[in-house]
């Protein structure tokens, strides 16, 4: 009798099981289709929030007990022992620095603030030539030394891995789910994604490239992404205007000034989620041409919304366009 009820007992079916919740400022969704119990599910939404709080308290600029603040409060000179994890996305963040002749830098923060973009708010007026002198002074990239797992400043600089850390959040719940045997996945954290597997009947995962326009929201073009990373940078959203000159929140750390390229949006795609989000960063800093040039010599799939008259224009990477075969557009593209 035992046996015949136990036999009567439904086994798990594969159904799509969602977790998400607030995280670096933002949020996380996390999307897997499996067969799992409650227990698991229990265990699985325990186990992706402590990936991204570990990832939090240990790279926030807004928690004095993080790792990254202590390490900015540290004397210059002094080594400083990082976590791997801290270690691993600083390495990151200094090998897409040459790679982009320094287009990314974590130092870049006084600048940021300077023009109004970090936690002190707008400024009153445009700064001026001296301020900006200041600030620029304080961006170097090239006073942090990475050793193994020791990081040492050799100038007052402040570290900020807002442009890296939310990629490798993203990485982390991603590994996390495969190391416990989930082998179909959409994490997003914030805006960028990893996805592994598909849907139910091969059904592939449809990623949203957002038109970048701020006063709607909606779709410049849908692409299939089965086991990837993507993300975004754009300078549509974060923004202000003085005296009839729009100014961007992305700052170029090799001026100090915000960027003044037609670049309106990237998009990469790549393995890591760390290294499509540093990358899309970099690229809407250097400009179409040179973004460009960069992706065809080191294989990066990139995906450029330029701004053209009144509208937009689209260019690629020869990596990106196989991403494009058989997937949306929505609405009209110009460009190739």
């Amino acid at each position: 009798m035992l046996a015949l009820v136990a036999g009567c007992q439904r086994a798990p079916q594969v159904e799509a099981h969602r977790f998400e919740g607030p995280i670096f400022g933002t949020g996380f969704h996390v999307t897997v289709y499996a067969a799992l119990d409650e227990a698991t599910l229990e265990s699985l939404d325990a186990g992706i929030r402590n990936q991204l709080e570990h990832v939090d308290a240990l790279m926030s600029t807004y928690r004095e007990d993080s790792e990254l603040s202590r390490f900015n409060r540290y004397p210059v000179g002094v080594p400083f022992f990082l976590s791997p994890a801290t270690a691993e996305v600083v390495r990151e963040a200094l090998r897409i620095a040459r790679l982009s002749d320094d287009a990314f830098d974590v130092t870049v923060g006084p600048a940021v603030n300077l023009w109004g973009f970090g936690p002190e708010g707008r400024p009153e007026q445009v700064p001026g030539p001296d301020e900006l002198a200041a600030a620029l002074a304080r961006v170097d990239i090239h006073a942090l030394v990475l050793d193994g797992d020791t990081l040492t400043k050799r100038k007052p600089v402040y570290v900020d891995l807002s442009g890296i850390a939310k990629g490798y959040g993203t990485d982390r719940v991603a590994d996390y789910l495969e190391e416990r045997g989930i082998e179909d996945y959409l994490v997003e954290v914030g805006g960028e994604i990893r996805t592994q597997g598909s849907k139910p009947d091969d059904e592939p995962w449809r990623i949203a490239v957002e038109k970048p326009v701020s006063s709607e929201r909606s779709v410049q073009r849908i692409i299939d992404l089965d086991s990837a990373a993507v993300a975004t940078s754009g300078d549509y959203r974060n923004y202000f205007e003085s005296d009839g000159v729009r100014y961007s929140h992305t700052i170029d750390p090799r001026t100090g000034r915000p960027i003044t390229n037609q670049v309106a949006s990237v998009t990469v795609i790549a393995e890591r989620c760390a290294t499509a989000d540093a990358l899309a960063t970099a690229f809407t800093v250097m400009g179409e041409r040179a973004g460009l040039e960069l992706a065809e010599r080191e294989s990066i799939a990139a995906y450029f919304i330029v701004r053209s008259g009144d509208g937009f224009e689209t260019r690629m990477s020869s990596t990106f366009a196989p991403y494009l075969e058989g997937a949306e557009t929505v609405g009209e593209e110009k460009g190739s």
